[in-house]
């Protein structure tokens, strides 16, 4: 696993590949993919099965699970 090269919200890019994600997360690949078959998770299907991920719709979704974490 990679480390995130991002350090600010601003330097990601406005589509990120699964594996972004993984490095950003922190999580392996297969738990990455494993993340974006999830029903919710923000994420757009693209030419023969390609994936990305909006960047603000991720962080908006993480956003998210924050606040559902709080509350149970």
């Amino acid at each position: 696993m990679k480390q995130s090269i991002y350090k600010k919200r601003d330097d990601m890019p406005m589509f990120l590949s699964v594996i972004d994600v993984a490095n950003l997360l922190g999580i392996s690949r297969a738990s990455a993919y494993e993340l974006v078959r999830e029903e919710n998770f923000p994420k757009l299907k693209i030419v023969q099965g390609r994936i990305i991920v909006p960047r603000d719709r991720l962080l908006e979704w993480l956003d998210e699970q924050i606040k559902y974490d709080k509350i149970k």
